[in-house]
């Protein structure tokens, strides 16, 4: 641990996500990997493409991966393949990134707006049945910064009134769910449809955008691979309405070397966030993410709460000694103009509204070193120390 006296001493800053690091640790190849689709010219859903797919698809063992072009993207390409119409409602939970909600907006459907658990922060299964109208058509289960919602009563509540369940995979690729029998299953195939991004910054991620959607459903694959590419079932031959969302092939040739490494690197964020909660379960003022016990984390984020609105001061803060934090997410989804018009709120949504004041992610990344941590962990008791 640091002295008082102390400062940063390494040559390189603290991160949140550290890519510079992890392309130096993949570098040959994944240089090697994109040299081969340049020397291909084949930019455009070249061989690499499949490749991944089947790749992801053995990692997740589920029938069927389709690659796409972001995350949001997935979601809308999911809401098309399951038929959901204009007018139709779409739960979502209300704490949480903005494409759950945004990709029905788009599509003229109404996100329903359901509070979240405390604990978990993903969206309470107890709160969705009362959310449910005669409109309701589908759940969208976010699996929010490296962890499962808690998936048998949501698909016992979906199965009940005939609804869809998609799950945004995005956050917590790697994660296993297991079910009151046993049965585990890694998030995003446990319901209807999955999703994915591979932003940067996500537990599996290339070098811009890209995304998935992954099904066991045999004609659902096929619907999801048509509405992605312009809605055709052969060339020039159109049998739905569709888009043009694709994975580029440079960037599944950098997942197909990123993807033989992914457990080692969830690995290494679960021991940074082991040793962040040893050091923080004693400050009074901290409450360090909770991991439940129906779900493994792969801490995407280490997102802890920060009691007695200390939040923003922290932040300011660690900021001064050169550690960056983000807020996931500073304003609940009722309270986006945006969404004023275009969803429907269920209840007053207070853990959404609780959790926009006090949430704060600390950096964790799989090129964490332990004096960095250690640095980081030093400032955050020093600030309470200092604070009271």
């Amino acid at each position: 641990m640091y002295s008082k006296q102390m400062a940063i001493t390494f040559d390189d800053s603290i991160q949140m996500v550290d890519l510079q690091t992890q392309y130096y640790r993949l570098k040959e190849e994944i240089n090697a990997a994109i040299q081969e689709v340049l020397n291909s010219h084949a930019y455009i859903n070249g061989p690499q493409v499949a490749t991944f797919a089947h790749h992801f698809a053995e990692y997740l063992n589920v029938p069927h991966v389709i690659p796409c072009a972001n995350g949001t993207d997935a979601i809308q390409i999911a809401l098309m393949a399951l038929n959901i119409q204009a007018g139709d409602e779409v739960i979502v939970p209300a704490f949480n990134y903005v494409a759950a909600a945004e990709a029905p907006a788009l599509l003229g459907m109404t996100p329903v707006l359901v509070d979240v658990n405390p604990n978990t922060f993903n969206i309470d299964p107890q709160k969705i049945e009362h959310a449910i109208s005669r409109r309701t058509k589908a759940i969208i289960a976010v699996h929010l910064f490296g962890q499962s919602c808690e998936m048998e009563p949501i698909l016992r509540i979906a199965e009940k009134y005939n609804l869809s369940v998609i799950e945004d995979n995005a956050q917590s690729v790697g994660a296993v769910y297991t079910f009151p029998s046993g049965e585990a299953k890694k998030t995003g195939t446990i319901g209807h449809v999955g999703t994915t991004s591979f932003f940067p910054s996500k537990p599996l991620a290339c070098y811009g955008d890209g995304g998935a959607l992954m099904t066991s459903g045999e004609e659902l694959s096929e619907r999801i691979r048509m509405i992605a590419n312009h809605g055709q079932e052969v060339k020039y031959h159109h049998k739905y309405i569709g888009c043009n969302s694709r994975l580029d092939t440079l960037q599944a040739a950098i997942l197909n070397v990123k993807l033989k490494y992914i457990s080692d690197f969830t690995k290494i964020r679960i021991k940074v966030a082991k040793q962040y909660n040893e050091e923080f379960k004693y400050l009074p003022y901290i409450i360090p993410p909770y991991k439940s016990s129906f779900s493994t984390h792969v801490y995407h984020q280490y997102t802890i709460q920060v009691k007695g609105k200390k939040r923003n001061e922290l932040q300011s803060y660690l900021k001064q000694k050169g550690i960056p934090s983000m807020v996931y997410y500073p304003v609940p989804m009722d309270r986006q103009e945006a969404f004023r018009m275009h969803a429907r709120k269920t209840d007053n949504l207070t853990v959404a509204r609780q959790l926009s004041e006090s949430v704060l992610s600390l950096p964790i990344h799989s090129e964490m070193r332990d004096e960095m941590q250690d640095y980081i962990i030093e400032h955050v008791k020093r600030f309470f120390k200092i604070t009271g």
